[in-house]
């Protein structure tokens, strides 16, 4: 999750802290409900937060903690909001599977990518744990009511996340929503140039 401040946008880059998780044993991060996560996140995050940004699971911590984090403005790219009533649900195993995937399988699954976001795709599967999908909020994910800052959903095109209905049903609640027409789940990877645009007004 990526959380802006002002002033000129100093960048912070946040995520929940490692040094717990490398004392887990093999297996025992299923156990882990997101909360802990969420508390974690809030604990390292800074003041005076201009722009929050998450991404998939960042969008469901994003969302449990803005009350709190008070960023003037949240954007969540295809947040994972309702992962236990979409196909992406029945996607889990093969995206534990995607821990084994080599460079040309990524380039065949990901044509838009460039070299660069290959390896650093390759990097991130290296120390992965992919027990992290199997963490509680599938099933109980964290889905906001509505904005409690002006928010922004942006979605994948399409999206397995957020298809139309409840892309409607966030937009009734208050929340803008744009798509990035053709990519995948990582929208900044994908056409990060689309992102930008659907970040017009936002950034």
């Amino acid at each position: 999750m990526m959380l802006l401040s002002t002033p000129g946008y100093r960048l912070s880059n946040s995520a929940p802290r490692s040094s717990w998780r490398r004392r887990l044993p093999s297996g025992l991060m299923a156990r882990l409900h997101v909360q802990e996560w969420a508390d974690d996140l809030l604990e390292v995050a800074p003041d005076d937060v201009e722009l929050a940004i998450g991404h998939s699971l960042g969008g469901v911590l994003l969302a449990m903690i803005v009350e709190h984090l008070w960023p003037r403005r949240a954007v969540y790219e295809d947040p994972a909001w309702h992962p236990g009533d979409t196909p992406f649900s029945s996607a889990q195993p093969a995206i534990r599977a995607m821990k084994d995937l080599d460079a040309a399988q990524l380039r065949s699954l990901s044509p838009r990518w460039s070299e660069a976001s290959v390896q650093a795709e390759l990097d991130a599967l290296a120390t992965w744990d992919p027990d992290t999908t199997r963490l509680r909020y599938l099933e109980t994910a964290y889905a906001p009511t509505y904005p409690v800052a002006p928010s922004l959903i942006v979605l994948a095109g399409p999206s397995m996340l957020l298809p139309p209905p409840l892309a409607q049903r966030y937009r009734s609640a208050g929340f803008e929503t744009r798509t990035v027409a053709d990519t995948g789940h990582s929208v900044h990877v994908d056409d990060f140039e689309g992102l930008l645009t659907a970040l017009d007004g936002w950034i």
